[in-house]
């Protein structure tokens, strides 16, 4: 691999317009390997995660408030669920939580937008995977016209600003879009039809939804647009391939680790006198 993931998948910031349809979500930057190669390569990569990881568990013990926040959005079917259960899969449930968000109850109707996501955010030394987000809050708002314009065209600098305290409080984001095309969206969900294992999963709303689809496009090329920024910046994930999928996003969480530095804490024990005392 010539260059980080992260660097050929990130949008970045400041950079102008995102053009989703430029983006091929049947691609698969930074691998040459097939589905078996690429699926052998992130159980291969699962050890070093999950030390990583226990690294950072370890830490958060000790006292360090880092912790790592992923954001999984994209299009019905595009593989939030799989890929955060595939990747959270090869760590240690014990460091992790996962939270996902779907309508919001009355009582969190009562509150600003921000006030369930805030509650859901990890605390220092676990990893916390969002299926779906804050983002909804300006996906569903814009699409169906839910509120005047100007009532979600203010929310993406709140989330901005939001986000920019998350990272002040030693949140690392990582931002990701699962982007499959028209046509796979419409083979994933004639599988959940014919699967009665998978019929659980069906959602009329969902096949509604596909009808707005041009619409969804506009505004997520907007959201990646307005809040890619330095301190949290997307990263859009050609996902019609699972097997790629699961191979990004395994490298961007390994990546985002790697470069948060991490070790193990040496706390002020005697650990030359606790032999002693367990030898009598």
């Amino acid at each position: 691999m010539d260059r980080p993931v992260g660097d050929l998948l990130r949008v970045e910031p400041v950079s102008g317009k995102v053009d989703l349809l430029s983006i091929d979500p049947r691609s698969t930057p930074g691998t040459d390997e097939d589905k078996a190669g690429a699926k052998a390569e992130v159980d291969d990569l699962g050890e070093h995660l999950a030390a990583l990881q226990e690294q950072l568990y370890a830490q958060g013990r000790s006292g360090d408030r880092r912790r790592v926040l992923i954001v999984l959005q994209g299009m019905d079917t595009s593989g939030k669920g799989g890929a955060g259960k595939h990747v959270a899969g090869l760590m240690n449930p014990a460091g992790l939580r996962i939270t996902g968000f779907g309508k919001p109850t009355k009582q969190e109707r009562e509150h600003d937008f921000l006030w369930r996501i805030e509650k859901a955010v990890p605390a220092a030394g676990l990893i916390g995977v969002f299926d779906r987000s804050h983002y909804e809050d300006v996906l569903i708002l814009r699409v169906h016209d839910l509120v005047p314009s100007e009532q979600w065209e203010a929310r993406y600098d709140q989330i901005n600003a939001w986000e920019a305290g998350l990272v002040e409080q030693d949140v690392v984001l990582l931002k990701v879009m699962l982007h499959i095309s028209y046509e796979e969206q419409r083979k994933r969900l004639l599988a959940r039809l014919d699967d009665p294992t998978k019929h659980w999963k069906v959602n009329p709303g969902d096949i509604d939804e596909r009808a707005h689809w041009h619409a969804y496009q506009t505004a997520y090329q907007v959201a990646l647009e307005r809040c890619s920024t330095e301190a949290a910046p997307w990263h859009v994930v050609p996902a019609d391939r699972k097997w790629y999928r699961n191979w990004a996003l395994a490298h961007l969480l390994r990546e985002t680790l790697e470069g948060m530095d991490l070790s193990w804490p040496t706390p002020e024990l005697d650990f030359e006198g606790m032999p002693k005392a367990l030898s009598g």
